[in-house]
């Protein structure tokens, strides 16, 4: 069995920080012909200690590990249990020797891990690590990135620097629901999506999207999450996806939503003749802003 090289974190979003990280990884792997792997957790390590204080996820589990594979590492994913959150940085080096192989191990700048790793810093995981046979290297700092302010950008519906940071479009995931049916009948039905439980949703406010269709097929949108001021009272927040030049019967079924930019705020409008009118001219601008060849690919 070939030795490993790893890097143990929480990945979530996959970001452009974790992009280095993984980036270090490969390249010692490759250099020392270890096979390359990243630990990580079935949850927000929070979503046990602390459940009022957990973040909502950017990416499912799932689609972390595609992102991961996609950068060239093998993803193993723990569940982050009682019995997890209880050992020490120094049983850690032990069981990732000991267990599965590990004798390099790569570490971001403010990457911890173990109970003990609030209060440790690289030259502790070097000295630990040296004890257990594996050799602790720091990956390259990335300046300004980090899956905290990557949620407060889609949060807050900054899709431009959300996206920046993650070196790709973010994408929410979801399941097409009834609606009322309204936007048919003024010219413009849209996909009612519930996303995906536990995932960070944008902003109010109306953006220019691509949908991923149940056959793959992919399509031009614009999007609006809000509560529908014009149409109806309430606060219950939804998210709706108008498919730009494509007609179809998709209820019941798994849509995927990559946002490139945010086009305003949701508004609410003095009629339906307004709200129509506004909406042809976000459609309008939804073409032309996903018509822009260089913005980057989903």
């Amino acid at each position: 069995m070939n030795g490993c090289a790893a890097a143990v974190g929480t990945f979530d979003g996959v970001h452009l920080g974790h992009a280095a990280v993984l980036s270090t990884l490969r390249e010692i792997a490759g250099e020392k012909g270890l096979d390359a792997k990243a630990i990580t957790f079935d949850r927000h390590p929070l979503a046990l200690i602390a459940p009022d204080r957990a973040p909502l996820a950017i990416t499912t589990l799932k689609k972390k590990e595609e992102l991961i594979s996609h950068l060239g590492v093998s993803p193993v994913t723990m569940v982050f249990d009682e019995e997890l959150r209880a050992t020490t940085a120094a049983d850690w080096m032990a069981m990732l020797h000991d267990d599965m192989g590990v004798t390099e191990l790569v570490v971001g700048y403010d990457n911890t891990f173990g109970s003990d790793g609030v209060s440790l810093s690289i030259a502790d995981y070097r000295a630990i690590g040296r004890k257990s046979g594996i050799n602790v290297t720091e990956a390259p700092f990335v300046a300004g990135i980090s899956s905290s302010a990557i949620r407060k950008a889609i949060a807050s519906g900054d899709i431009a620097s959300a996206n920046s940071m993650l070196g790709r479009h973010f994408v929410l995931p979801g399941i097409v629901v009834d609606g009322n049916r309204l936007g048919r009948t003024i010219g413009f039905p849209t996909a009612n999506l519930l996303p995906e439980a536990g995932l960070v949703v944008p902003g109010n406010g109306v953006y220019a999207a691509v949908v991923t269709l149940p056959d793959g097929e992919r399509r031009p949108a614009m999007v609006n999450i809000g509560t529908r001021p014009t149409v109806r009272r309430g606060d219950n927040l939804t998210v709706e996806a108008h498919i730009l030049g494509w007609k179809g019967d998709i209820y019941g079924m798994p849509l995927r939503l990559a946002f490139h930019g945010r086009l305003r705020d949701e508004s609410r409008f003095n009629s339906i003749d307004a709200l129509r009118r506004q909406l042809e001219k976000d459609a309008l601008q939804a073409q032309l802003f996903l018509s822009d060849s260089t913005k980057p690919g989903i």
